[in-house]
């Protein structure tokens, strides 16, 4: 299978070519071996530097890379059985969102997740893993099973957004998101979230309200795309603006980490989780099972309770100046707020 290299990964290619030849045995002998040995420190070298300094812009690359391994490949690793439930008993099934029932590790679990494609053809059909109102739907429908049955809940995350196309706002998209954002607040069962790729807006959060938010060292997750933003703050999608929209966005791992909008970080193999599928699989597969056997001690009724809390501690709002010079001066907020009411008309 061809490797897609990304821009800044391209110091790597030529590595890559070269070792790759000399794998091949188009070249032989103990020059050869010598020389395979020394690219191979060499690339491991350039490898690290690469990725230590990645910015916020290269991570949503990566997060958004078309080799990167997407839900059905974490299902075929964490389910020996897997049953996929189709449609939303209402319109229509939405291939965008997989969702169905399996038995990991001998244990019932119900998985639900975003499901970009591999291909151009699959990509297409599943509409690059941008939901439509019946894929919230058929989410819902898939939690509400799991508390009939007392299996935990396993979302995988991986979405620019929610589909934002007239059909989808005529079904009611906003009201099923918001629909499948509150069935996971009352569920009595454990609900894990994983952040696999990108976490979009919206279409993100309607999966991923859960007792653990973990997410992959690579992925990103924001109220909006760096492209939306900056189309938002500056009026155009330059590659500069975009990628400054995405430091400001905070929208790393590391950045959510620190502010406290995700539980853990899931640590990705070197080059990240589309060089070494098999071993994010593994990574993601220990956490999930970690924080599965966490929450599996924990009562219904508290794991309901700590979860709305989790998500009313989310946040805090900052108000202008210190708090001596707002309780100083009274007149001049009342001078603002008679000014609000009564703009001043513009000749």
């Amino acid at each position: 299978m061809p490797v897609t290299y990304l821009d800044f990964e391209q110091p790597l290619a030529a590595l890559d070519a070269r070792v790759a030849a000399l794998r091949s045995g188009e070249v032989r002998g103990p020059a050869a071996a010598r020389e395979l040995r020394q690219l191979a420190a060499a690339r491991r070298r350039l490898e690290r530097e690469v990725y230590e300094s990645l910015s916020a812009w290269q991570r949503v690359q990566l997060a958004r890379h078309v080799d990167r391994p997407q839900t059905l490949d974490y299902v075929g690793r964490l389910c020996r059985e897997f049953f996929e439930l189709r449609g939303d008993r209402a319109f229509a099934d939405d291939p965008a969102i997989v969702a169905g029932v399996g038995l990991c590790h001998g244990q019932p679990l119900a998985v639900v997740g975003h499901q970009r494609g591999h291909g151009t053809a699959e990509r297409v059909r599943r509409n690059f893993g941008m939901a439509n109102p019946e894929g919230h739907r058929k989410a819902i429908r898939a939690f509400r099973l799991a508390e009939r049955l007392g299996m935990p809940v396993l979302t995988l995350v991986d979405t620019q957004g929610a589909y934002p196309g007239v059909g989808a706002e005529e079904r009611g998209q906003a009201e099923a998101i918001a629909h499948t954002m509150r069935t996971m607040t009352e569920l009595r069962v454990p609900i894990v979230s994983v952040v696999i790729g990108e976490g979009g807006s919206g279409g993100a959060l309607a999966l991923a309200v859960a007792d653990r938010v973990l997410m992959m060292q690579y992925a990103c997750y924001s109220v909006i795309s760096p492209e939306g933003c900056a189309a938002i703050l500056y009026r155009d999608r330059d590659p500069a603006h975009v990628a400054r929209a995405a430091a400001a966005l905070k929208l790393t791992a590391g950045d959510l980490l620190r502010a406290g909008a995700i539980d853990a970080l899931v640590p990705e193999p070197a080059g990240g989780a589309h060089r070494n599928p098999r071993r994010a699989l593994e990574a993601v597969e220990r956490a999930v099972l970690h924080a599965l056997a966490e929450l599996r001690r924990i009562s219904p009724l508290v794991l309901r309770r700590r979860r709305y809390e989790k998500f009313r501690r989310l946040g805090a709002h900052v108000d202008g100046g210190s708090a001596a010079s707002r309780a100083a001066a009274p007149g001049a907020r009342a001078r603002r707020r008679r000014a609000i009411a009564k703009p001043k008309a513009v000749r």
